[in-house]
């Protein structure tokens, strides 16, 4: 099927970007938490207002009525220098404005934080969209295997045992969408939208082994071409 260039709503998307210069965008776990709840408060249609979160829960953050929202996220991954995302716009431009709204965001609070000036990420985001359901399953594996990385990044050749504990470690991963479905606790995504059973996603021998099926050059997904490292 030909890929699609506009970010057409009822279609699904993996949203990614890194930190310019590969620097880290994620130094410690209150700019991860951050993140995390610009994914929250970031999806709507209102304009963003950034304020100090810090006498808020994110418990009580994540129960604020955000209004429209522009997106449906059915899987989330940071990483110390980048993140993905997989993304349905639920209004036309819902993608752009949701990205520009988060990107900006989070851009303004870290440079003050750290201080810092100039752009953050590299470009506005990057895109690929996803035209079956088979690469459907491989992106929601690929999203939630990322932290395997931070482990060894040559995971896949390593022996059951350490299969055994990555899987736990993985399971663990305090910035991964895989949080949400293991405990049915659904804060940021909305899995209803996106065609996989839950069952395929939670189960770790489904995860690894979906994602084992796909050669390492995968001409449409691999760290080369993603940009990503």
């Amino acid at each position: 099927m030909e890929r699609k260039t506009k970010l057409e709503v009822e279609e699904f998307y993996h949203i990614y970007n890194r930190g310019v210069e590969k620097r880290k965008i994620f130094q410690n776990s209150s700019e991860y938490k951050r993140f995390l709840i610009l994914l929250y408060i970031a999806n709507n249609d209102q304009p963003l207002h950034i304020k100090d979160f810090g006498s808020i829960s994110i418990e009580e953050i994540f129960k604020q009525d955000r209004g429209e929202q522009l997106v449906a996220i059915g899987a989330y991954c940071l990483m110390p220098n980048h993140f993905h995302l997989l993304l349905t716009p639920l209004v036309d431009g819902g993608v752009s404005k949701f990205m520009l709204k988060l990107q900006t965001g989070y851009s303004m609070y870290f440079n003050k934080k750290n201080d810092r000036v100039g752009a953050l990420f590299q470009g506005t985001f990057k895109s690929e969209y996803i035209d079956d359901d088979i690469y459907l399953r491989y992106i929601y594996a690929y999203i939630h295997l990322n932290p395997a990385k931070l482990k060894n990044s040559n995971w896949k050749t390593q022996s059951k045992s350490f299969l055994n504990q990555l899987k736990k470690f993985i399971s663990e991963y305090p910035y991964s969408s895989l949080q949400e479905y293991l405990s049915s606790d659904y804060k940021i995504i909305n899995p209803k939208l996106f065609p996989v059973e839950e069952t395929n996603i939670i189960d770790y021998s489904t995860i690894v082994d979906d994602f084992s099926e796909f050669p390492e050059d995968n001409p449409r997904e691999d760290d080369q071409n993603l940009g990503i490292k």
